[in-house]
C-alpha cells in the first residue's frame, strides 16, 4: 500500500492510498480512517474517489471512508469491457469482500447512485443503507429541455476527455475559468481532485477516464426498465441529497421537485435532504456540500446500523 501526499492543508489526516481486487480488475481507492463503520463512497460518471475529500475531512474522527476509482477511471484499470451498473456493483462487492468491511453505508454521486443502487439490489448483504447524491435516478426524465442541457453538458465533458495540457496547473486553471466552481467554492478539494485527474506526462497530461467507458456507462446506466428496478430492490433505509442547481449556478435542478414525486414511488422510506446554495458539483466538494453532507452520513449511519467501534488504522488492499 502507498500513502497519498499531504495537499497542503486540505485534510486533517492524510488518505492512504492503494489497490484492491475488483471483479477480475484492480481498483485504486483512498481510505480516511475514522472511529465509527465505514462508508463506501463511489464517484460520478468522469471524476475519482478524491471528490470525496471534503466530505472525508469532514468526518474526521467521526466515520471512515472507503472511496474506489471506479473500472475505466483515475488508476483503476481500463478493460476493454465489460462496464455498466452492474459491472461496477460486482466491482464494489468483490473489493468490499476483500476489505473484509461489515454491511456498510453505500454512497453514491451522480452516477455513484446508480451503482450505489444496482449494488444494493445485487448484494443485499453487503448494504446496511444507501445514500443518493445527485444520482440514482435518471435526469430530467419527460422534460425536453433539461435533457437537451444535460445532453450538451455530457457531450462537452467527453470532449474533454480528449484534450491534452501541458501541466497540472494549466488543468487547473482551465477550470477556474469555467463556471462549475465559482470563487466561493474553490478550495484545496477541488485542487486535489483536479491534479488527480490528469495523469501521463508534461506538457500532454489528459483526464484519465476513458472515454470508451464514459459512452458505455451512459449507454447502459439511464435504462429505465433496469433503473427503477434496481430502486425498487432495495431493502434498505435510502437518502437522497439533491442540489437546487444542476451543473453550475442558476441553471436548473437535475433532480427538480417534479421527479422527485415520481422517485418516491420507487424507492421505500425515501428520506430527502435539499442544501440550499450548491450545484450538482459543489453539493459534493464545496464547503457547504460538505460539511452538511457529512453530518448527514453520519447521523443517517448511526440509524442504519448498530454503533461499532473499529480501529482507525488502515486496512490492507488484496
Amino acid at each position: 500500500m502507498t500513502t497519498g501526499s499531504n495537499h497542503g492543508t486540505l485534510k486533517t489526516i492524510r488518505e492512504a492510498r492503494g489497490r484492491v481486487s475488483g471483479d477480475g480488475v484492480e481498483l485504486a481507492f483512498g481510505y480516511w480512517p475514522g472511529r465509527g463503520g465505514t462508508l463506501v463512497a463511489l464517484h460520478g460518471l468522469t471524476a475519482s474517489y478524491l471528490s470525496f475529500a471534503g466530505v472525508a475531512e469532514r468526518l474526521t474522527g467521526r466515520r471512515a471512508v472507503f472511496a474506489l476509482d471506479l473500472r475505466g477511471r483515475g488508476d483503476s484499470d481500463k478493460p476493454a469491457g465489460p462496464y455498466g451498473m452492474a459491472q461496477h456493483a460486482r466491482d464494489v462487492a468483490a473489493a468490499v469482500r476483500a476489505m473484509e468491511l461489515p454491511p456498510s453505508i453505500i454512497v453514491g454521486h451522480s452516477m455513484g447512485g446508480f451503482v450505489a443502487a444496482a449494488l444494493a439490489a445485487q448484494e443485499p448483504e453487503l448494504v446496511s443503507g444507501v445514500v443518493l447524491i445527485d444520482g440514482g435516478y435518471a435526469p430530467a426524465i419527460g422534460a425536453a429541455a433539461p435533457q437537451q442541457g444535460l445532453d450538451a453538458a455530457l457531450a462537452l465533458r467527453i470532449n474533454q476527455l480528449r484534450q491534452a495540457y501541458p501541466s497540472r496547473e494549466a488543468y487547473r486553471q482551465f477550470w477556474r475559468t469555467q463556471p462549475h466552481f465559482p470563487p466561493e467554492d474553490w478550495n484545496p478539494w477541488v485542487e486535489a481532485f483536479l491534479d488527480y485527474e490528469v495523469g501521463g506526462e508534461a506538457p500532454e497530461l489528459r483526464p484519465k477516464a476513458s472515454e470508451d467507458a464514459v459512452r458505455a456507462d451512459l449507454m447502459e446506466g439511464l435504462q429505465r426498465e433496469q433503473m427503477i428496478a434496481r430502486l425498487q430492490a432495495i431493502g434498505v433505509p435510502v437518502l437522497m441529497v439533491r442540489a437546487p442547481a444542476g451543473f453550475i449556478p442558476g441553471s436548473p435542478p437535475l433532480y427538480p421537485d417534479s421527479m422527485m414525486e415520481h422517485m418516491r414511488s420507487c424507492v421505500h422510506s425515501l428520506q430527502e435532504e435539499l442544501i440550499p446554495g450548491t450545484t450538482h458539483y459543489t453539493l459534493l466538494m464545496g464547503q457547504r456540500g460538505a460539511s452538511r453532507i457529512a453530518d448527514l452520513l453520519d447521523d443517517f449511519a448511526a440509524h442504519c446500523q448498530p454503533v461499532r467501534q473499529f480501529a482507525a488504522s488502515t486496512p490492507q488492499a488484496i
